[in-house]
């Protein structure tokens, strides 16, 4: 991927932190002089707002497996050329919630869809855009559900389609990330995400700055 800018995403298990690590990133790196963005998937742009609230919020029954994918590819599309792909040619650190690592653990070793059909769609759809630094948080299942479900109760919201799912289902979602970073180390780093909020962020912030001293040398982010 040759653009001035450069792709970081966060990955993990619902209730995994990657969100608030996300956020205190961005704040991080914005504050030390860096060009840098945030967005999320499946959303980051109108169409995929719609699309998310369609897997977030379906009954469970009501979507196979494969449209699952479907839609979230349908997403990802959208959210390529109307965002992420401009904010890299514009020499950017676009921080991203969830990519396509997401699809190959939720819905391939999740739900048990073939790895060759997901990265069939991602050579066909995703325009070469892949991150340069991944970073999951990794945490138990019955942590993220636990803590889900406080988060849940704390905003009054009911579960989404994902969070409705049994520990079996997410404990898969784990291995498949484990896999991918294990075929991709030097990309797809694995953080402990077991501690403070602070804690955590020391681990995260170590790596994203170990990643940009090496992609951006000089000292515009050594204020």
């Amino acid at each position: 991927m040759k653009y001035p800018g450069k792709l970081i995403t966060f990955e993990g298990l619902d209730g995994c932190g990657k969100s608030t690590q996300l956020a205190r990133e961005f704040e991080r790196l914005r504050q030390r002089g860096f060009p840098v963005s945030t967005t999320q998937e499946p959303g980051g742009t109108w169409v995929g707002q719609q699309i998310r609230e369609i897997v977030l919020h379906a009954a469970s029954d009501a979507l196979t497996p494969f449209t699952e994918l479907a839609l979230m590819f349908a997403a990802r599309t959208q959210h390529i050329e109307q965002v992420i792909l401009p904010s890299l040619e514009a020499g950017q650190v676009v921080l991203c919630d969830r990519f396509t690592d997401s699809s190959v653990a939720y819905q391939g070793h999740g739900r048990g869809i073939s790895l060759e059909v997901i990265l069939a769609l991602e050579e066909s759809l995703c325009r070469d855009i892949r991150p340069n630094l991944t970073i999951v948080l990794d945490v138990d299942p019955a942590v993220g559900a636990q803590r889900t479900g406080a988060r849940n109760r704390a905003a009054s919201e009911k579960a989404s389609r994902f969070e409705r799912e049994g520990l079996e289902f997410f404990e898969r979602v784990r291995q498949g990330y484990r896999r991918i970073a294990a075929q991709e180390p030097e990309r797809v780093r694995m953080v402990d995400g077991r501690g403070s909020v602070a804690e955590v962020h020391a681990r995260v912030s170590s790596l994203v700055d170990q990643f940009l001293g090496a992609s951006f040398p000089g000292d515009l982010h050594g204020a």
